[in-house]
């Protein structure tokens, strides 16, 4: 693209772009704003980017979230000075929780018109404290060649340390002096003629791929083979590729003879032809206390964060193996702070140089696994084939069977995560499953959805109605979305996470303050965003809706459940799974 000489700030703002583009950034989300504008006019204008202009920071920044999520390479995202970028506070808290690239770009006034009542200004010098990887403010645009370089090398190190060596937030803050639009000045113009593009830029490498470098740490193989009471929990992923990371966890389970407990947000239950040993309803065998104590393992292989599951982590304080926690990253992903080591490395690399397992008899206690896992899997799917009326944990259960193959699904924090750990089947579907479980927060829920969904295949979101509504804003996203997504609302008016706390045995203040039922006709809702919707009334036409999905547009199918009659079948059917086995 040939770079923009009509100003000093549109000079500046389109080396910013081309830089990036260089770099590998194909996609920017800008919200609206005067200070940001010579950014905004550089990525519009921009051949290759995908430049989407948002009406609200907070949807905007969820939205470049999922994108980001999906692809795996930072998104570009814009604003203009003021409480703007404030909006995107929730987003940038996420995206450094749960390893997502971002670059943030903060327009702002130049020195000189701060802390004088300017209008529109606040101080937005390290804005998110400590969330970001990196953040700087950069020089007031100049059009000298050193400003030029120093410019273009203060990209690339954005850039790379919003990826390596664990990728997260980068912020940039950009003062502006007026003119902010391109008006042309002859000064700049005249630097064109001179100009060089192809040498200034002729050393940047894109850098879309990168392979971690292959660890040294010695691993406790031996250890770990002497041991018969043994296991590996699969917990929450950043995997980017899913059926390698599954093959890798077969390895290691076979060779050691190592159950897996699978996560449902990791992938591995929807790749269960590649795993023997994948135990799936974990939860609630050692609600079964006798049989918990009877499974208490000496050794667990930890890989990423913990699962969900309270009843896991209780069970893990209680019994006190020993722990390895396999992850690339340099976080601590051990909230029970028990006798853990953590190898920084990745399941792949662990394996790789793994003998071929041999042959071998599952030992007693991996038996023993497997036939609860199988009793109490017949057990759940019984209880669900034979339920009529509507179960908000059905829906999780369903979806598993019913989706197509390789659909990538959004799951909603509270009930629906908690739904899909459950009762989430094992297949091989290739489904792969999507989440914001960095903070565990509600907020950007749809706009994340959107953003994953975006120029990707047909793809499913499953939320409560509370986190729904949290981000109805998300809807306006639709005028600019290219794709289809399918919302499975579960709407039980409130928040159904608080009726499985002891805060539920306290009325008042519970139903007001806590469950908040918000009494929404999301007909209407649906109606005033243009955005299709159906009210379910029976499970068979839940499943003739999910398969085939629609190519293109936004629609809503609600289920509509009791919330607290969800909550007493949950409290009385969980603890009974393992009983009957």
């Amino acid at each position: 693209m040939p770079l923009d000489f009509r100003n000093v700030n549109a000079l500046w703002s389109s080396i910013v772009v081309e830089t990036l583009s260089r770099l590998g950034l194909t996609v920017a989300v800008i919200c609206p704003g005067s200070r940001s504008s010579p950014l905004t006019v550089a990525f519009a204008r921009h051949p290759t980017i995908e430049a989407i202009s948002i009406l609200d920071e907070r949807s905007a920044a969820f939205f470049a979230l999922g994108i980001a999520k999906r692809k795996g390479l930072p998104v570009a995202l814009i604003c203009t000075s003021g409480t703007a970028g404030a909006n995107f506070y929730p987003a940038v808290i996420e995206a450094k929780e749960s390893r997502v690239p971002l670059i943030i770009m903060t327009a702002d006034r130049p020195p000189e018109l701060r802390h004088c009542h300017a209008g529109q200004t606040i101080d937005q010098v390290k804005l998110y404290g400590n969330y970001p990887n990196w953040q700087t403010e950069l020089a007031v645009p100049s059009s000298d060649l050193g400003m030029l370089c120093y410019l273009r090398q203060t990209l690339i190190h954005a850039w790379e340390r919003s990826r390596f060596p664990t990728p997260g937030v980068v912020h940039l803050n950009f003062p502006f002096r007026e003119p902010l639009a391109p008006i042309p000045n002859p000064d700049t113009e005249a630097l064109a003629s001179e100009f060089d593009s192809e040498e200034f830029f002729a050393r940047i490498v894109s850098s879309k791929n990168y392979i971690h470098p292959s660890s040294r740490i010695p691993l406790p193989l031996e250890t770990w083979q002497s041991c018969e009471r043994g296991i590996i929990i699969a917990g929450v992923t950043h995997a980017r590729h899913n059926k390698e990371y599954c093959q890798a966890i077969a390895r290691l389970s076979c060779f050691l003879n190592y159950p897996v407990f699978a996560e449902a947000l990791s992938p591995l239950r929807n790749y269960a032809d590649l795993n023997p040993y994948l135990i799936a309803t974990y939860d609630p065998i050692l609600r079964d206390r006798q049989l918990a104590e009877k499974l208490a393992p000496e050794i667990v292989i930890q890989l990423g964060e913990l699962p969900t599951s309270k009843e896991l982590r209780t069970w893990l304080e209680t019994t006190q193996p020993h722990r390895w926690i396999v992850d690339v990253s340099w976080e601590n992903f051990d909230p029970l702070h028990g006798k853990t080591i953590h190898l920084r490395t990745s399941i792949e690399q662990l394996t790789h140089h793994l003998p071929e397992p041999a042959i071998a008899n599952p030992t007693h206690y991996l038996k023993s696994w497997c036939e609860a896992e199988t009793k109490v899997r017949q057990t759940i799917d019984r209880t669900m084939r034979a339920i009529d009326h509507f179960l908000e944990g059905k829906a999780a259960w369903l979806l598993s069977q019913t989706l197509p193959p390789d659909t990538p699904i959004f799951i909603a924090n509270s009930m629906s995560v908690r739904d899909v750990e459950f009762f989430w089947m094992p297949r091989n579907s290739g489904i792969t499953p999507y989440f914001n479980r960095g903070a565990n927060g509600i907020d950007g829920t749809l706009s994340t959805a959107l953003g994953i969904a975006h120029r990707y295949q047909s793809s499913v979101l499953l939320t409560g109605d509370l986190a729904l509504l949290h981000d109805t804003n998300g809807f306006l996203i639709k005028q600019k979305f290219i794709g289809h997504l399918t919302i499975i609302l579960i709407n039980n008016n409130g928040g159904g996470i608080f009726e499985m706390l002891p805060i539920s045995q306290f009325e008042p203040p519970f139903e007001e303050f806590f469950a908040t039922p918000q009494n929404i006709d999301f007909a209407k809702l649906c109606a005033t965003y243009e955005v299709e919707y159906q009210l379910i009334t029976t499970w068979k036409q839940l499943e003739q809706l999910l398969n085939p999905l629609p190519e293109t547009g936004v629609r809503v199918l609600e289920v509509q459940t009791d919330r607290k009659a969800d909550a007493r079948w949950l409290q009385d059917n969980l603890k009974k799974f393992a009983a009957d086995r």
